[in-house]
């Protein structure tokens, strides 16, 4: 008996740190000190034109998304997908991405597979200006099964104090601006998998691809169109639409005694969440609580704001939608 009988093959990992470490410097920036394969990852930032920084982390995971992912033999969607999921978490808050680090966890090693899965966050960490310093990778013969794998990820961002985004100065009135999803992006994966079982290789009329493939988009990041704002009168409060919808995630910012009206008709919903409903007979109040249906970030302004936010958003050729308002409890 040796370690690699017992499921665990250290020279499957070494392939994989090879494959992927021309990959991971591509976003390495000239704070980054340390090369892949050290104990840590030195990250030496630049505070110089803030008064006073504040660091701000986040971490998370794609779900079951991963199981679409390996039933189509397509991994590297994931991979963007953990960034963004992660870069949008904290630019609610107000802050811009410094770094990076993901765990990657499977049953059996394919370095193949699992390079494929880091192209994906290569390529979202270049897009956001965000530096992939480290991460950890686990073969656990046991836990997962050969083919499995699992995906978290945890970035590190920072925002100037006097221009964080909280919610606290909310009031009743203010109305919601909903920016558009690519699809499902991170959540709800389980119901859509049960409900949607054995058709990811169908092709349904209106959609650009199977339904798999649909399910696959990368889940978008909003830095690029929503960091101008950060600084400015603009921006009362800003929430990420993952799991919990769009009222749920959006309460979190709400101060005590106000409430959400919702438009739901405000937007366009995308296709595959029809199909999901219908498929799987969803009650509508489980559709609003699981899935983003279209919205992937909303942003809070004051009511005489909305016209200005909205024609820097068609500036940036975003489509946008006023969704509600802030209402008394």
């Amino acid at each position: 008996m040796d370690y690699k009988k017992a499921g665990v093959d250290i020279s499957a990992g070494e392939e994989f740190v090879r494959l992927i470490k021309p990959q991971v410097r591509q976003t390495f920036t000239s704070r980054v000190m340390t090369d892949i394969g050290a104990f840590g990852g030195f990250f030496q930032p630049d505070f110089r034109n803030m008064t006073e920084p504040v660091l701000v982390s986040s971490i998370d995971g794609v779900g079951t998304k991963l199981k679409i992912a390996i039933e189509l033999g397509k991994y590297d969607t994931v991979g963007s997908c953990l960034v963004n999921h992660c870069v949008n978490d904290i630019l609610v808050c107000g802050a811009r991405p410094l770094f990076f680090l993901d765990y990657y966890a499977c049953g059996r090693l394919k370095p193949e597979v699992a390079a494929s899965v880091v192209t994906g966050m290569v390529a979202a960490c270049r897009e956001n200006g965000c530096a992939l310093i480290g991460g950890e990778t686990a073969e656990m013969p046991g836990i997962y099964e050969a083919e499995d794998f699992d995906l978290a990820g945890t970035i590190v961002g920072v925002v100037d104090k006097p221009n964080i985004v909280n919610g606290s100065k909310i009031t009743e009135g203010d109305v919601m601006i909903g920016l558009p999803s690519t699809g499902l992006h991170t959540n709800g994966y389980s119901l859509a998998r049960k409900v949607l079982e054995g058709r990811m290789h169908e092709k349904v009329a209106g959609l650009a691809g199977s339904i798999g493939e649909e399910l696959l988009k990368v889940h978008r990041s909003y830095l690029s169109v929503v960091e101008p704002l950060i600084g400015t009168d603009e921006l009362k409060g800003m929430s990420h639409i993952t799991g919990g919808g769009l009222m749920g995630n959006t309460m979190r910012i709400v101060p005590d005694g106000l409430t959400l009206s919702v438009d739901w008709s405000a937007w366009p919903e995308p296709l595959i969440f029809d199909l999901i409903r219908k498929a799987g007979d969803v009650p509508e109040e489980d559709m609003r609580r699981t899935f983003n249906l279209g919205l992937g970030l909303v942003m809070i302004v004051a009511k005489d704001r909305v016209d200005h936010v909205m024609a820097y958003l068609k500036s940036k050729q975003e489509n946008a939608y006023i969704t509600g308002s802030v209402t008394r409890a």
